[in-house]
């Protein structure tokens, strides 16, 4: 008999099959415009502007998927959003130009934006609470391979031709294949309540900061990384590999630093990974074009340590939340990351037009290096959260996920948690008041054995006295 969570997870097969083909799509999508923007004479800002479009879409389509899930269903709304990317990046193959693309990437933007939300509502419906944990961690190993495979499709053929882009387009529309078939009934849509940013900055404001430079780093490593790659002079495998050894290592790096920030204050570790990450980035910068082997290695470090910066702030703003706040602050959080993610490109580039391609890294080390500032001096200004309040870390990447199954993950997480910790209270209650019965009994007792030779010896004295 299978257990509840592997029954789970065959039943949501479809969906993990329908989503690692998407992201196939996507991170060939994601190198491929950024390189071909290059190949065609973009400069470096202008290929910035456009690749940060698809943010804003993001945004867009973050506020306005939900209304729209609840009003057609998500598998109407996952088909048309799939169609919709389709295509917008086989119209990307025909029209060429700065403008042109940046509305197609502001189209792609908005479609992503919704099949992550319909994604992750569907996924979270299938779950339970035994189960989610479970879950979450496939749908998450499932979108970093694909998404991390995907840049090596770019070998496949001439990123200057059409084909790249009529496969990107074959493989979203692919997608929404093994979804429409499910025989399971789609799940109802609930649109959830918000926090509001200025409630997020009252009770975590260090979680607030490093959310948005999440955002930038992030999104400047896949928008502008594969810009730089192409302007070093690597070719197109070369290329592919650089931003796939970037986006894979955070595959193996995520669990073990969340599970460090666990155990101490998430600051430090927020401290450590900035830390590291702008010295892999200076590193990178300077000699990173002296051996392709030196730049691979580097690249890993550098996108194992830097994108798990994102979990690492979630958390942190999750440790100052009721369990019941935390569902409701998930898409404010998603969207602080988004703003950043805007910003990242347009910075990040225009550094690079100005000062060359080595910029790019020593841009990213800046924005990394002014958050361990910002971390240290919050430190100073607040203690660190108890470790009865704070919440288990809980991996996510904003680029592939809309943030819901990551909330009730971690809201799951601390109603467990909270439920253990009012346990070991109770059962420390119980144990003082048991220590407490036995030194009453204990003193009882002593008292009762000091007593009886004092009877027999006024009984003595009594019986000699009446002899007289």
């Amino acid at each position: 008999m299978p257990s509840q969570s592997l029954r789970s997870l065959l039943m949501t097969w479809p969906l993990l099959l329908g989503m690692g083909v998407l992201m196939l799509g996507a991170g060939l999508q994601g190198t491929l415009i950024a390189l071909r923007a290059t190949l065609e004479g973009f400069a470096p800002d202008v290929t910035g502007v456009v690749m940060s479009c698809y943010y804003v879409g993001y945004i867009a389509g973050s506020v306005g998927a939900p209304t729209l899930l609840q009003r057609i269903g998500h598998v109407r709304t996952f088909a048309a959003l799939t169609a919709l990317a389709s295509i917008a990046i086989l119209l990307q193959a025909a029209w060429i130009t700065p403008l042109s693309w940046s509305a197609l990437r502001l189209v792609s933007g908005i479609s992503f934006a919704g099949i992550y939300i319909a994604a992750e509502s569907w996924l979270n419906d299938r779950a339970t609470n035994d189960s989610r944990g479970m879950l979450l961690g496939a749908y998450m190993l499932t979108l970093y391979g694909g998404l991390g495979a995907g840049q090596y499709l770019l070998v496949a053929a001439d990123p200057r031709g059409p084909t790249l882009f009529l496969f990107t387009a074959v493989l979203i529309s692919l997608a929404v294949v093994p979804m429409s078939l499910s025989a399971r009934r789609a799940p109802e849509f609930h649109v959830p309540r918000k926090i509001r940013f200025r409630e997020i900055y009252h009770l975590s404001p260090m979680g607030l900061v490093g959310v948005v430079v999440a955002g930038v780093v992030t999104s400047s490593l896949f928008a502008m990384g594969p810009v730089y790659a192409s302007l070093i002079g690597l070719d197109h495998s070369e290329i592919a590999t650089f931003m796939g050894v970037s986006i894979i290592a955070a595959m193996l790096t995520q669990l073990p630093i969340g599970r460090w920030s666990d155990r101490t204050d998430r600051r430090n570790v927020l401290i450590v990974v900035c830390l590291l990450a702008a010295i892999v980035a200076i590193a990178a910068g300077t000699i990173g074009t002296l051996s392709k082997g030196v730049l691979f290695v580097l690249a890993a470090a550098f996108g194992g340590i830097a994108l798990s910066l994102y979990s690492l702030a979630a958390s942190h703003i999750n440790d100052h939340l009721d369990p019941d706040q935390i569902v409701a602050a998930s898409s404010s959080i998603v969207l602080l990351n988004g703003l950043g993610s805007v910003a990242g490109p347009v910075v990040v580039s225009t550094m690079m037009r100005q000062h060359g391609p080595p910029a790019y890294f020593f841009s990213l080390a800046g924005m990394l290096a002014s958050l361990v500032l910002y971390a240290a001096w919050r430190k100073w200004r607040r203690s660190a959260v108890p470790a009865a309040l704070k919440v288990p870390f809980v991996s996510a990447q904003p680029e592939v996920t809309s943030g819901e199954m990551m909330a009730q993950v971690a809201h799951d997480a601390a109603l467990a948690h909270a439920h253990t910790e009012r346990e070991h209270a109770e059962q420390a209650v119980n144990d003082e008041r048991s220590r407490d019965e036995g030194t009453c009994h204990s003193v009882g007792s002593s008292a009762a054995r000091s007593m009886r030779p004092m009877s027999s010896t006024g009984e003595a004295s009594m019986e000699a006295a009446s002899s007289k």
